[in-house]
């Protein structure tokens, strides 16, 4: 190679990178990556996704920050305190970057994200503590066909997985039964959100957290690339020890979460502006000569609180993820309220005047519509703009 080419535009801030005979800067440009949780994991990968000037990037989270955050999460401050985890982590993004466009999502990964965050993005990256939300963004990804990686880290040692849909094994195909004995407890309260039933926090230090986040953007980097991936396995460090190893996961058959969905209709209605009979309508005039009559929903719909001691009835329209604690307990008796649910809305009941938003719909959601003659995945797409804002030179 001549001298000259190892010459480096000291105004582009990408040109070390350049370098990299691989590297297509512009595809990282044009990339939208979701990034599932701002914690110590979450810091790490959004800092990464920003120094690599990554387009556009959606991150939501629903805590806020605390002073234990700090020692291991480089993107906050003291000053951010009380301040909500997705805001802040944004904030820090646009200023080490400005190329880098980030939208922040102060919620619960379930009940707060649409499908539709899930099907526009290249990448999906989970820094999750909870085995009940990766399960959930495991299947989410499953339906859109969106590849995801997933990472963990506790005391000094980590683990990163990666999936790629439709092939090959999924997370819940790794699930043992104690997982799910661990995710049907906290059903057993079915009105406790996540955040009161978990009573501890996992031990870790900004050290694996920069391995593990660092390790997981890597992975995102070849994914967008088209690089080969190390799909469905485990990779895991363990940091004591300092040695590496991988688990292959096996396909299981009949696997819940190996759902496709078909790629949607588009309809002009949005989650918090229209009621579930403005869709059926929207669907009517796409789909000529058929009938929307049912809406399908994919959370838990609680209808009314029941308690078994007294008789209270307390009339209720609210997503289960959407409860707080406080909102379990029968306020004439103390005792425990158990919740009527419902996963549907018919078209020609009282309830398909609600707001999608109120049917514990989020904006940018794929729901299914039914009519006589099959399901239809319908897209709200004039929620696009509110997760997805549009990008000078950027399709």
């Amino acid at each position: 190679m001549t001298e000259a080419g190892f010459l480096i535009d000291d105004e582009d801030r990408y040109a070390g990178f350049r370098l990299i005979s691989w590297w297509d800067q512009q595809s990282l440009a044009d990339a939208r990556i979701v990034v599932v949780g701002a914690g110590a994991l979450g810091n790490e990968v959004l800092k990464n996704l920003a120094l690599l000037g990554v387009g556009r990037v959606f991150v939501v989270d629903s805590g806020v920050i605390e002073a234990s955050n700090l020692g291991r999460s480089p993107l906050f401050r003291r000053r951010d305190c009380g301040l909500p985890k997705a805001e802040v982590a944004a904030e820090q993004m646009r200023d080490l970057n400005p190329d880098v466009h980030v939208v922040a999502c102060v919620g619960d990964v379930i009940g707060d994200v649409g499908l539709g965050v899930f099907r526009a993005a290249d990448v999906v990256i989970s820094c999750l503590d909870n085995r009940e939300a990766r399960l959930w963004v495991n299947r989410q990804c499953w339906k859109t066909k969106t590849p995801w990686i997933d990472g963990g880290i506790q005391e000094i040692s980590g683990v990163v997985k990666v999936f790629v849909p439709p092939d090959g094994a999924c997370y819940e195909c790794a699930m043992t039964d104690l997982d799910y004995q661990l995710i049907n407890l906290r059903y057993s309260c079915p009105l406790l959100r996540e955040r009161d039933f978990q009573a501890g926090r996992v031990s870790t230090t900004p050290t694996i957290a920069a391995i593990v986040g660092g390790w997981q953007t890597q992975e995102a980097l070849k994914l967008i690339h088209q690089m080969p991936a190390n799909a469905g396995q485990a990779m895991v460090y363990n940091g004591e020890a300092n040695r590496f190893y991988t688990t292959r996961f096996e396909r299981r058959e009949g696997c819940l979460s190996h759902e496709v969905w078909d790629d949607p209709i588009t309809v002009p209605v949005s989650a918090r502006s229209h009621a579930a009979t403005a869709l059926f309508q929207a669907v009517d005039r796409c789909s000529a000569g058929t009938r929307a009559t049912r809406l399908l929903l994919e959370r838990d719909l609680v209808l009314s609180l029941g308690c078994a001691q007294c008789g209270l009835q307390v009339p209720m329209l609210r997503s289960r993820h959407r409860f707080d604690a406080q909102s379990a307990n029968c306020s004439k008796c103390g005792e425990g309220l158990v919740p009527e649910m419902t996963h549907w809305v018919d078209r020609d009941t009282p309830r398909a005047t609600e707001c999608l938003f109120a049917l514990g719909i989020p904006s940018y959601d794929i729901v299914r519509v039914v009519t006589a003659e099959c399901e239809i995945p319908v897209l709200l797409a004039d929620d696009e703009v509110t997760v997805w804002p549009s990008v000078p030179g950027k399709a």
